[in-house]
């Protein structure tokens, strides 16, 4: 009866009517207070009409007070002067004016029905009825019900039932107090948690996993850091359970997340995994690193769109890891001993993909294989907060050597001083990166191109390479580079998990055009092993605050809540939007305290 009811005004449930809040309130009480702007009802009796060009004006007399009172009316109509007929008894409502003890209301109404506060809802339904809907329905008991604490209950209840004294706080705050939008937050964000639970579904998984993955952390050449440890043991404890595991780790540029990914390789050992890489570039360096640390004894293979070998039944037999790019999705790979299916730099493959590549180890719909997404763009703790509802979530929150880099807001007349920077480092042995926005001249781009520029560099120094990213070569140049080279020039195609141990310095051409989370994943690139690392953004645009604030934190973590204030937090439980205002109340990058009470107080209550 209660759904029913709530269909009809398209409201899904209770909690999504708690929070279509009145935006205004128009009170019946009778004034109490001879104040300056008092909203309210005055009892008057009317004694005299006085017209003028486009006014009227009509003397009264305050029954309650003993005090005359003027009202005014501009543009007035005929039948307002028989709405106040002379020595009428009447009840106005206003806004009371007081100037210098001399009282007026301009505009007021006449009204029948006193001493009420009136909700006022931006709807296509008749307002009275909504009134109706919202009284009847929203009461203290329904809402804990629902799962609300009793503190929110009870301030929802006040915006839906509103009595004398929450009226005169609105109307001092021009707006809901405090207490009240904590409520209407908790329960935008509590109905939100409750529906992103209700869509996780939990399966089987075709096999539980137990593999020693400890001998081989002791075996390593070099200590994992306490928080890759925490990691892998979640990690193990999914892959043991009989329920298929789903879940992400996220963690900082450089946080050595590829360590947990070979880790997880032995856990599911004997068993088959799969990982998918979105770029060539990264998928060969996840590859080479497998080999390096992995044990000998682990038949490990690399595919990419340029692979020859046939896959069909390969898995069933000799191959423990393959690593391959979206290639993967277009072979035919046999299924049955695979238990781990991976994806590197998850952000970048669309829902489809990873669709596709969780099928390419599903053999029937009784069971699926264990889940992992990896990836080095923290999402800010409120939004990983809302993923955890979906899935499991792990952050890798500390890096084996402490990022030490300087990021620099640079203009023309500074250019000279980044020149002998670069020409400083170079002499080291070191490495730079500039990384320009666009490949060809543009007419519509204040700044150079990579081809543009690329004279003036060769011009300067020696073993510069070049690289737009869509050229053929481009590993091929990256490779050379990291083996040779003094300076690349490139476009954003360095952005994803290149390792480049020698790069102390990064110059990025028109930062302002690009993501925080692009920057961020742009600067990481420098200073992986501990080498002092250098940032500049070179911009026209040295006031930007966005580009200040990028420039005074170094957490990925921090740069993922400075771009949730300017990008808004996105929709996952529809998903047609990365990024937009999708809250009425809530601003994930101000509630985090509240997302957290609500959702602690979820997993406490299970869902609505």
């Amino acid at each position: 009866m209660i759904a029913q009811e709530l269909q009809k005004f398209g409201f899904s449930h209770l909690l999504e009517l708690a929070t279509f809040a009145p935006y205004s309130y128009e009170s019946t009480m009778l004034i109490d207070d001879l104040r300056s702007g008092a909203q309210g009802v005055l009892e008057v009796r009317i004694l005299a009409h006085r017209s003028y060009a486009k006014v009227l004006q009509i003397s009264a007399y305050m029954l309650a007070f003993s005090q005359p009172i003027t009202l005014t009316f501009f543009h007035p109509k005929p039948y307002i002067k028989r709405l106040f007929p002379l020595d009428s008894v009447v009840f106005v409502q206003g806004a009371l004016r007081d100037d210098g003890g001399r009282f007026s209301m301009i505009q007021p109404k006449t009204i029948r029905e006193i001493n009420a506060i009136i909700p006022k809802f931006k709807t296509t339904h008749k307002n009275a009825d909504m009134i109706s809907l919202t009284q009847s329905l929203i009461t203290q008991e329904a809402l804990q019900e629902c799962g609300l604490p009793s503190d929110v209950a009870g301030s929802l209840v006040r915006i839906f039932h509103p009595d004398k004294e929450f009226f005169h706080a609105f109307c001092a705050h021009k707006g809901f107090d405090e207490k009240s939008l904590y409520a209407l937050k908790f329960c935008e964000i509590f109905y939100h948690l409750s529906r992103l639970a209700s869509k996780r579904r939990d399966y089987p998984a075709k096999y539980s996993c137990t593999g020693d993955y400890q001998s081989w952390v002791k075996s390593l050449p070099f200590t994992l850091t306490n928080a890759q440890q925490r990691v892998c043991a979640q990690i193990a404890s999914d892959l043991a359970s009989q329920k298929a595991a789903k879940r992400l780790v996220m963690g900082d540029v450089g946080c050595g997340k590829t360590m947990v990914i070979l880790a997880s390789v032995m856990m599911s050992y004997p068993k088959k995994s799969l990982l998918m890489a979105p770029t060539s570039v990264l998928a060969k360096q996840l590859y080479e690193q497998a080999l390096l640390y992995l044990p000998k004894s682990l038949n490990i293979t690399y595919i990419s769109a340029e692979s020859k070998q046939d896959l069909q039944g390969l898995f069933a037999s000799q191959v423990d890891f393959i690593i391959g790019t979206q290639a993967l999705l277009y072979r035919e790979i046999s299924a049955e001993e695979v238990a781990l299916v991976m994806s590197d730099e998850q952000h970048r493959f669309g829902v489809k993909q990873r669709y596709y590549l969780e099928q390419l180890a599903q053999v029937d719909s009784k069971s699926k294989p264990h889940i992992l997404q990896f990836s080095a763009t923290p999402i800010p703790r409120t939004m990983a907060m809302l993923e955890s509802k979906m899935i499991d979530v792990s952050i890798i929150d500390e890096l084996p050597y402490p990022k030490d880099i300087t990021t620099t807001i640079i203009g023309k007349p500074q250019f000279s001083q980044l020149l002998a920077h670069i020409q400083a480092e170079v002499a080291k042995e070191h490495q730079v990166a500039i990384i320009y926005p666009l490949v060809e001249e543009s007419q519509s781009s204040q700044y150079l191109s990579l081809k543009e520029g690329e004279g003036f560099w060769r011009a300067r120094f020696a073993r510069v390479y070049s690289t737009s990213g869509q050229d053929k070569d481009k590993e091929k140049v990256l490779e050379e580079f990291a083996a040779n080279g003094s300076i690349l020039l490139a476009t954003t195609l360095i952005e994803v998990g290149i390792s480049l141990p020698k790069l102390s310095t990064i110059v990025i051409i028109a930062p302002e055009k690009l993501g925080l989370a692009t920057l961020h994943q742009l600067r990481g690139r420098v200073s992986r092993n501990g080498l002092k690392g250098y940032c500049y953004l070179y911009t026209h645009a040295l006031e930007s605050t966005r580009l200040q604030e990028f420039a005074a934190h170094l957490s990925g973590f921090d740069i993922a809540q400075i771009d949730l204030k300017y990008r808004k937090g996105g929709d996952l439980l529809d998903g047609k939007r990365q990024s937009g205002a999708q809250w009425v109340w809530a601003d994930l990058s101000q509630d985090e305290e509240i997302l957290k009470r609500a959702n602690e107080l979820l997993d406490k209550k299970g869902d609505v």
